[in-house]
């Protein structure tokens, strides 16, 4: 078990990891943005090193997704970022299980553009359960990491924003 976590990919996903816990703290939306452009930018590394190209191709969507996300927010580039991802995921797809990363990139853009708030963050988490089976299926340890703690922390983001609502 020591020695997959200290080889690169696996390296890489511990770090995703790190930054994923990170981001879903926070209440900000930009702030939430900002740091998971980061952690989009270190996934995509780690699923490049993997070897599993779906994944590294809906992380790489999803990073330049997140970057617009942050200046702009508009249905019709979510539309442009959701059709990508489909066809691409598409052509490069070679088995019916890498459907997963492909449906939470397209949770995400929705999440991202057309959402704030709660209803963002609940977009998120189905996008983290869609990540959460595709890192089972390929494993990667710090995506699997990465995704359990991501549906906890931000559940419980979620819940301190319907409390501060209340307030």
């Amino acid at each position: 078990m020591f020695e997959e976590i200290t080889n690169i990919p696996q390296l890489l996903g511990i770090v995703a990891f790190i930054l994923g816990v990170i981001c879903f703290y926070q209440k900000n939306d930009r702030k939430l943005k900002i740091v998971m452009l980061i952690q989009n930018i270190t996934y995509m590394s780690h699923f490049i090193l993997m070897g599993a190209n779906v994944a590294a191709l809906s992380s790489l969507l999803s990073t330049l997704r997140t970057a617009a996300s942050i200046y702009v927010k508009s249905k019709y580039v979510a539309f442009l970022f959701v059709i990508v991802g489909i066809v691409f995921g598409y052509i490069i797809a070679d088995s019916i299980w890498q459907i997963f990363p492909i449906i939470a990139s397209t949770a995400g853009t929705i999440a991202l553009f057309l959402l704030q708030g709660i209803p963002m963050r609940l977009f998120m988490l189905i996008g983290s359960s869609c990540w959460l089976i595709n890192n089972l299926l390929v494993g990667s340890l710090g995506g699997i990491l990465l995704e359990s703690t991501v549906i906890v922390v931000n559940t419980i983001t979620i819940f301190r924003l319907m409390r501060q609502k209340q307030r």
